[in-house]
């Protein structure tokens, strides 16, 4: 099979994750048919979806990883077929922000959207975890006001996620959205912030951004979405 290692795959928009659209529209098993690494979440916002080498976690509330099923439905995830032909970059202590300035400082990524890998050990990864919310879902921002956060030092594992273009705000997280699972798997979630200590860096730019629609959805079909209210209850619960 050849896989395109140009596009970058999305099920949903974070858009749609905004009026508490957080019901499955696609299943595990299809979502890695176009990806083998990315990140999102599952069905009823349940955790931190984390796509590493075509197997699917969750990190939940409670801090605690689990391996999804197949059939598991999420209502929003990107992924993407990792270039095994790119060499990976030996980076030391960095910081989260020092790390995501070097890499637009080196090359001209702002406007398009590329995929970054870190594998190696941490000095601090600080990460958090939304809570699984059940029907009548609230909206996006009343649910991530309560994220229990965690915490580890000395910590070995790997971060993935993207870079989206300004432009994508609302289709996306506009800047950087990246996720983390440790190596034994039981500790993770949404990236707050880090410090490397020695590790491999991967930055795959893509050409092609495609993006699927839960055309099958009634309730996304009939939702109307305010633009200007977007970006404000996107910075507050993705950052």
């Amino acid at each position: 099979m050849t896989y395109d290692i140009q596009r970058v795959y999305q099920h949903g928009t974070l858009a749609l994750l905004i009026p508490g659209l957080f019901t499955g529209t696609m299943t595990v098993a299809e979502l890695l048919t176009h990806g083998n690494f990315g990140i999102g979440t599952a069905h009823g916002l349940a955790g931190e979806l984390v796509l590493l080498e075509g197997h699917a976690y969750t990190v939940n509330g409670d801090g605690q990883v689990s391996e999804l099923t197949p059939d598991t439905l999420v209502p929003f995830a990107t992924v993407h077929w990792q270039d095994s032909n790119l060499s990976p970059e030996v980076v030391q202590q960095l910081t989260k922000a020092d790390l995501e300035r070097r890499i637009l400082a080196q090359a001209p990524l702002k406007n398009l959207f590329f995929a970054i890998k870190i594998t190696g050990k941490f000095k601090v990864m600080h990460t958090r975890a939304v809570q699984a919310q059940t029907e009548p879902y609230p909206n996006l921002t009343t649910a991530t006001r309560v994220q229990p956060e965690f915490e580890q030092t000395n910590v070995k594992g790997t971060l993935i996620g993207y870079y989206a273009p300004a432009l994508y705000q609302g289709a996306a997280v506009a800047g950087y959205h990246v996720h983390f699972l440790n190596e034994s798997h039981d500790f993770g979630g949404h990236i707050l912030d880090y410090t490397i200590a020695s590790a491999q860096l991967i930055v795959q730019p893509f050409t092609t951004f495609e993006q699927h629609f839960p055309s099958d959805n009634q309730a996304f079909l009939a939702s109307d979405f305010d633009l200007n209210q977007i970006n404000t209850d996107i910075e507050e619960a993705e950052h």
